[in-house]
This record gives structure tokens, sequence and C-alpha cells, in this order.
């Protein structure tokens, strides 16, 4: 199948962007600007996955849900449950300087060994190739460092917005491992996690005013 239809340059440049929204999601400490660059990589990834739909048109329908799904509806849960709550960050288990480091460590890392090893992950001609190449390496990337932060944060809304980035990740492989068949598009939309996301929020909403903590270490001490 041919690429020439794709924009290069353009994939390649919201890739990057992706990778530093993932990081600055991971390691701001305000819940707001957090959510803001959740918020933001979710617009990139509309872009991204229209951009490749000149090899399957299908994709500009997974496009316009992702939209819906992952730039409106998942912000407007977090932004409205950050809103009744506290802004600032329960502190993590790593201070600011060591995270940095870490995640630079898991940016370069994850990136540079997919990006040389793409044979392990998507053992097909197309997948290996160019942007193709690129976009699983940023895949692996954002998946790395949303598990980063669910493994290493205290509050239960970082947390959340770690689980959005794990499934940021997941989606943006797909385009990469099979990104000339229609079952794609049909993938991605069946793997939203909007309604998960609003029913933890919900959850921790609930948890919140009863404990008056979204300290996931504070709850494990009450369980005892």
């Amino acid at each position: 199948m041919s690429t020439a239809g794709l924009n290069g340059e353009l994939i390649q440049t919201l890739s990057m962007v992706v990778v530093i929204t993932s990081v600055v999601a991971v390691e701001v400490r305000r819940l707001r600007f957090a959510a803001m660059a959740y918020s933001a990589q979710a617009l990139l990834i509309v872009g991204l996955v229209a951009s490749f739909a000149a090899v399957n048109p299908s994709l500009y329908w997974w496009a316009a849900v992702a939209l819906i799904t992952k730039a409106v509806l998942t912000p407007w849960f977090l932004f409205r449950f950050i809103g009744h709550g506290e802004d600032r960050e329960i502190k993590p288990l790593i201070g600011f300087g060591p995270s940095v480091v870490v995640a630079a460590l898991l940016m370069t890392g994850f990136y540079r060994f997919t990006h040389g090893h793409v044979a392990l992950f998507a053992p097909t001609t197309l997948a290996q190739g160019g942007v193709f190449r690129t976009n699983l390496a940023v895949t692996s990337t954002v998946f790395a460092l949303g598990l980063y932060c669910v493994l290493t944060r205290r509050d239960a809304t970082k947390t959340v917005i770690g689980l959005c980035l794990l499934e940021n990740g997941v989606h943006l492989s797909l385009v990469s491992l099979a990104p000339e068949l229609p079952e794609t598009t049909l993938f991605g939309v069946a793997t939203e996690v909007v309604v998960t996301v609003f029913l933890l929020l919900y959850v921790i909403a609930g948890v919140r005013k009863e404990f008056g903590t979204t300290d996931t270490f504070a709850l494990r001490e009450l369980q005892r």
C-alpha cells in the first residue's frame, strides 16, 4: 500500500509534541495544568489519526469519535472534578527533580528502543517504514510515561490522568500495527475509556467527600 499521501513532517511534528505533553501531564504539580496538557494531547491525537487517514479513510470516523470523547468529554470530566477540590497534587512518591530525570530516561529509552527494534512489535513492511515507525516509538513512550504516572503518583486524580495517557498510547499503536485495515477504526472506537474515566472520577468524588482526601496511600491506611 502506498504512503505517498501522508504528510511525514506534520506527523513527526505532532508525534514529538504528543511526547512533550505526556511529560508535562505527568510532572506538573498543578492538576488543572496537567489536565490542560492532556487536553492538548487529545487534540494532537485527533490530528495524528486524521493524518493517517490517507492510507485508511475510515480513520476519519475514529478521529471524529476521538474528538468528542478524548478532546471534549474526558477533559470536561477532569476539569469539573478538579474544580470541586484541591488544585495542587498530593506529594508524589518521587520528588520533582528526580522524577523529571526518570521521565526523561523513560522518554529517550523507550523511544530509541522501539524505533530501533520496531520489527519486534510490528512485523510488517508498512508498519516498519517512515512515519509508522516513528508513531510506534511515540506510542510506546506515551504508554511508558502513563504507566510511570500510575505507579508513582499518590493523588487519585493524577492516577486517572496517567490512565488516560496509557490509553492514548494503546490507541496510537493501532495506527501503526494495522494502518490499512478498516477494523482498526472499530477497535479504536471500541476501546475508548471515556466511560471508565467518568466512573472513576465519580467514585473518587465520593471517596473525597467521605474521607476528605484523594491520597491513595492514606485510603490504604484507612482500610487497616
